[in-house]
């Protein structure tokens, strides 16, 4: 009996540094509600009018309505182009407001790596597991597990300025 499939494979030879990104956004209270409409608009907007260098493919993910949880999964060429992106505006901006008030959600992202390695950040998710966070010791994101190429130790120096520092970030300065 034939298979009445359409079966198919993809050559990923031509990206050997490829990069996939799982992000997230959750809304815990009901002032997240325009936090999360608000960034959903930028994000969309943002990613169609710079058209990010290396940026295969950007997809929108709806993780549940009740309570809104909505995302984005990304393919990109390489990690440098990813970590161009999130440490240049708008971006830049996003994050470091974001990080100082979560405006009522949480948010997170996976980081998965065609070559090997894996990193990821939860900001206020704790009430809501999802993802490593449900069977991999959660650490506080501090010192060398502040950035994600920390995370990663990849090793090397960022090409562009964090966001936000760690100091900035905690200390206030």
């Amino acid at each position: 009996m034939a298979l009445n499939t359409d079966r198919r494979t993809v050559d990923l030879s031509a990206y050997p540094d490829l990069v996939i990104i799982d992000l997230g956004m959750r809304v815990n209270e009901l002032r997240g509600l325009k936090t999360l409409l608000r960034f959903a608009r930028e994000v969309g907007k943002s990613v169609v009018a710079n058209q990010p260098d290396g940026l295969l493919l950007h997809e929108n993910r709806l993780f549940s309505i009740v309570p809104p949880h909505i995302g984005m999964h990304e393919y990109w060429r390489d990690y440098d182009s990813l970590e161009r992106w999130s440490r240049s505006l708008p971006h830049k901006g996003w994050w470091d407001d974001f990080v100082r008030d979560t405006g009522g959600t949480g948010f997170w992202h996976e980081l998965y790596f065609r070559r090997g390695g894996m990193e990821a950040i939860y900001l206020n998710m704790a009430d809501h597991p999802l993802g490593f966070l449900n069977f991999a010791p959660a650490e506080p994101a501090r010192g060398s597990l502040f950035s994600a190429r920390g995370r990663l130790e990849a090793g090397g120096e960022a090409k562009v300025d964090a966001p936000v520092s760690e100091q900035e970030l905690y200390d206030g300065g």
